[in-house]
């Protein structure tokens, strides 16, 4: 019976992070985000970001340099999937990381991760 609720938490999980993944899909559709390390900088800096979503496997100094950047304007920021799952989701090659632009897009994202499971399943941090 373990198992089988382990799975459920599992399926649940899998089926938001494709929900987040078809958003993020739609906000580059929209001009909505702004991506790789460069680009989620640089949409920190003139205060464009709403939302920073960060890969999982993401190098350690690709993540540094972009929550230097969010020190002096904080931004939400969630952890999510792996490098290949969000550059997919938005037509590219692999990166490390996706700032949306959209507040609206932004708060659909965060309401798709749950504001009671964010921490377990995507590993959200507010900043």
């Amino acid at each position: 019976m373990g198992a089988r609720r382990s799975r459920r938490r599992r399926t649940k999980s899998v089926s938001r992070a494709s929900n987040v993944y078809r958003l993020l899909g739609l906000a580059r559709r929209a001009g909505a985000v702004a991506h790789g390390t460069e680009g989620v900088r640089q949409s920190i800096r003139v205060g464009e970001a709403r939302l920073v979503l960060l890969a999982g496997d993401a190098s350690p100094a690709q993540l540094d340099k972009i929550r230097r950047t969010m020190r002096s304007r904080p931004v939400p920021e969630v952890s999510i999937g792996d490098r290949v799952g969000l550059g997919a989701a938005v037509g590219l090659a692999p990166i490390s990381a996706v700032a949306v632009t959209s507040s609206p897009l932004a708060d659909r994202v965060l309401a798709e991760l749950g504001a009671e499971d964010q921490g377990r399943h995507a590993g959200f941090r507010a900043r």
